[in-house]
């Protein structure tokens, strides 16, 4: 190889070695931003799931002649990986008025707080869960 060729393979290492910098810092906050989005969506996923299946176990438990604090009480323990301060419960109809046959609705809603900032500026903070089940008393 001759010394002109390494001078060029030279000065070709060294005016990309910040090449590298330069596309990390341009490409890090999309991947930032992508990675905590995920993250952001799996704890709203999280809530969801465990609200619904709060909202049937609450359900089941009234049916079967279970009280409005059976009731509270059963969905709380199925949420206990939720805030119990944000959870909300709702049973229709109250507990005096339930006839065998009818329709008994248990309606849990639940708000998730984000933690991402710019995630948090573009859906509601925080993301509102609602979750209702509806069972035939027995």
């Amino acid at each position: 190889m001759s010394s002109k060729n390494r001078l060029s393979l030279f000065a070709l290492v060294r005016g990309t070695r910040g090449q590298a910098l330069v596309e990390l810092a341009l490409i890090l906050p999309v991947l930032l931003l992508l990675v905590f989005g995920i993250i952001e969506f799996g704890r709203v996923f999280h809530g969801y799931l465990v609200v619904t299946q709060a909202a049937r176990e609450g359900a089941r438990v009234g049916v079967v002649g279970g009280t409005d604090e059976e009731i509270g009480a059963t969905v709380e323990g199925v949420a206990a990986s939720l805030d119990a301060s944000r959870l909300e419960i709702n049973i229709d109809p109250p507990e005096g008025m339930r006839v065998r046959g009818d329709a008994l609705c248990v309606e849990v809603n639940y708000s998730v707080p984000l933690v991402v900032p710019l995630i948090a500026e573009l859906v509601p903070n925080p993301f509102p869960l609602r979750a209702a089940a509806t069972m035939r008393v027995e």
